[in-house]
């Protein structure tokens, strides 16, 4: 395996089967879930994350439901893994610390608690009782790009002090350059003791770009999907930066032919439809929108006879963020009055 032997500059924490989720309209069958997880394990991937696109207890009216329970796809992961560590994602206000306590007995070992990158206070209880369990905690800053790296600092600070072993920098629009990710990361290392990780979308192609110069600036775990797998235009692809780190010399400890292998012939052919840049896509991260709202944008847009381009900057301008998808259809309505009334 490339690496063996050597510590590695940063930790892979492969979220195809979580974040992947919202580009297959979260429906992992677990014949699936156990294809993936077994290839990423064999690959030597550290960390596999397993959950509804939108965490725990995600499976809902609002957010999509699930087409197999979130519980039988993490217990179908957990039977398939023999040296990664599962993970799971939880937002508070979807998923309830209780949630925490079934997962881990399913062989969860690590939960990140997501909040939006101005609501941390809302994360101690859930990490709290994450460390009780005898988890490993993360926090999860999204859409880190709508605030300065100063206050994205300080939202980082109240994660550690709830005793979060890594705080993320989370650019879930896609929407950072690689100074933006540079200057949040650097504000994370300089104010806490704990570790610092980088979770990236690519809707201005800038993720691999972003990942590599998080880890300059001094994060240790870095998050990707195979193929790039994903909400909007995807996320890093796991095989190219692993591929990408190969050639800099960046040990990570993941086999790059074996990410290759189960990208091509595991995820590829379950995918519904390519990562690809599109018009869409780019929008997310030119407006700064939440990635997931891609697919609900797009279904509005036919629902009600208009333009998902002007879904998407519309929200952009609403600073819409997650959490708010029934805004995407009252978005649409209100574009489709307006057309009406033109």
């Amino acid at each position: 395996m490339n690496g063996e032997g050597r510590a590695a500059a940063f930790r892979l924490t492969d979220t195809t089967l979580r974040d992947g989720s919202h580009a297959v309209s979260h429906r992992f069958t677990e014949e699936q879930v156990r294809a993936v997880a077994r290839a990423l394990d064999r690959a030597g991937v550290p960390v596999i994350e397993v959950s509804h696109g939108d965490g725990l207890g995600g499976s809902s009216f609002n957010y999509g439901f699930s087409a197999t329970d979130e519980r039988e796809l993490l217990a179908a992961a957990a039977e398939e893994i023999s040296a990664a560590k599962l993970a799971v994602l939880l937002l508070p206000g979807i998923g309830v610390a209780e949630d925490l306590k079934v997962v881990r007995d399913l062989g969860a070992s690590v939960a990140r608690v997501a909040t939006h990158c101005t609501e941390a206070d809302i994360s101690p209880q859930h990490i709290g009782m994450a460390k009780d369990l005898g988890m490993e905690a993360v926090g999860f800053l999204m859409m880190a790009h709508m605030i300065e790296p100063r206050a994205l600092a300080k939202q980082a600070r109240i994660m550690e002090e709830a005793g979060a072993d890594c705080v993320y920098v989370t650019d879930s629009a896609g929407a950072m350059t690689v100074p933006d990710a540079r200057a949040r990361v650097a504000a994370l290392r300089e104010a806490l003791s704990c570790e610092v990780g980088f979770h990236a979308h690519n809707n201005l192609s800038l993720a691999v770009a972003n990942s590599l110069a998080a880890v300059e600036e001094g994060a240790t775990q870095i998050d990707g999907c195979l193929c790039g797998l994903g909400a909007g235009a995807g996320n890093c692809p796991s095989e190219i930066l692993v591929a990408v780190c190969d050639k800099l010399g960046i040990p990570t400890g993941v086999d790059p032919l074996a990410m290759m292998d189960a990208a091509e012939e595991v995820v590829r052919p379950l995918m519904p439809r390519p990562q690809v840049i599109d018009r869409s896509g780019l929008l997310l991260g030119y407006a700064g929108v939440y990635s997931s709202f891609l697919l609900h944008a797009e279904r509005a847009a036919e629902r009600f006879g208009v333009d998902a381009k002007d879904i998407l900057i519309e929200l952009g301008r609403r600073k819409v963020v997650g959490g708010q998808e029934d805004m995407i259809v009252d978005v649409a309505l209100d574009l489709s009055k307006r057309a009406g009334a033109g």
